[in-house]
């Protein structure tokens, strides 16, 4: 985990998968940490079969489909990718260089670019008791692959877009799928809910989960209690997914001795925080005159990516060639 590396990008939300690309343009050595299982942020998790209209180039995209073109994107160049490691501190090493450490270890950077959006993402887990001796296979707080679920009995628990956005995406996929809330009401946009309630998605309002049943590794079954009422319903299940949404922090970025306001990490016209070779994209960027867009942290990218590169190597030149110039195949 200690191989030198010249861009280390804190993030893998749309703007540090782009970012990943770009650096990989410049021919800059390139790693990825995510504190998340998956890469694509929150269009991956929180909306992704939500249309997207501000793309350039796309009239509509979902969520899941950008993320899908990003992660064929940056296999051009093979970026290390590192998840499920939360950043912690850093400090210079005697040669100039950074060294991050995270909850998994150590990694060696000459510059870093800091695309964390809105922050690490924490799940809000499953409250009831034995739930974590299920979490993975068969409770899950994050989507797979749609694959993953084919012919098997899928039990939601959640009543916003992404619960119901992930209900109508698998049920073209498992076997049945549930979607259980705690209100009658659902806090999904007025579409999705109508499209809910025509399919055959079984929907049981309003009731809570209040007991697991099974092995204690294989999950055979999900006892729910009505809300504020006595009675129990019994629901047979081989994939629990709970979607009670995200919590987001910057966590221990915050404690990193940079300048920051309340609407993110502040940068120049360089994309360069106050630290020299430490720079920041996306949602997480602050300057004047910023609109937070994915389509803005897009644009960011090159204009961190290069003054990355420059900063390495200061006979670079800042202004990149024509990506029509280039050969991938070299």
């Amino acid at each position: 985990m200690t191989e030198l590396y010249d861009i280390t990008i804190i993030g893998g939300g749309p703007a540090g998968l782009f970012t990943a690309f770009y650096a990989g343009m410049r021919k800059a050595k390139t790693k990825i940490i995510e504190s998340l299982s998956v890469l694509g942020g929150q269009p991956q998790l929180l909306y992704p079969e939500k249309n997207i209209y501000d793309i350039a180039a796309f009239p509509s995209i979902t969520g899941q489909e950008l993320t899908s073109n990003l992660l064929k994107q940056i296999k051009v160049f093979d970026p290390a990718i590192c998840l499920d490691e939360e950043v912690l501190t850093y400090k210079t090493t005697d040669q100039g260089h950074f060294s991050i450490t995270t909850n998994k270890g150590r990694h060696l950077t000459k510059t870093i670019i800091i695309a964390a959006g809105a922050g690490a993402f924490q799940h809000r887990k499953l409250n009831i008791e034995g739930a974590e001796q299920y979490e993975g296979e068969c409770l899950q707080y994050i989507v797979g692959p749609m694959e993953n679920y084919k012919d098997k009995e899928v039990v939601i628990n959640g009543g916003g877009d992404s619960a119901v956005d992930w209900a109508l995406a698998l049920n073209r996929y498992a076997k049945k799928v549930t979607l259980c809330h705690r209100r009658d009401k659902f806090r999904a946009l007025d579409y999705s809910v109508e499209q809910l309630l025509t399919s055959d998605v079984n929907v049981v309002t309003p009731y809570e989960p209040l007991e697991l049943h099974g092995d204690g590794e294989i999950l055979d079954a999900i006892t729910f209690q009505k809300r504020r009422g006595e009675e129990k319903i019994k629901l047979e299940a081989d994939t629990f997914i709970v979607n009670y949404g995200f919590q987001t922090s910057l966590g221990q970025l915050e404690s990193w001795p940079l300048e920051m306001n309340r609407d993110g990490i502040m940068v120049n016209e360089k994309m360069e925080t106050n630290i020299p070779g430490i720079y920041a994209v996306g949602d997480v960027a602050s300057h004047d005159g910023k609109v937070k867009l994915i389509a803005t942290g897009f644009g960011e990218a090159p204009v961190a990516v290069s003054h990355a590169v420059h900063y390495i190597h200061p006979e670079e030149r800042i202004q990149p060639q024509q990506s029509t110039a280039i050969n991938f195949d070299e």
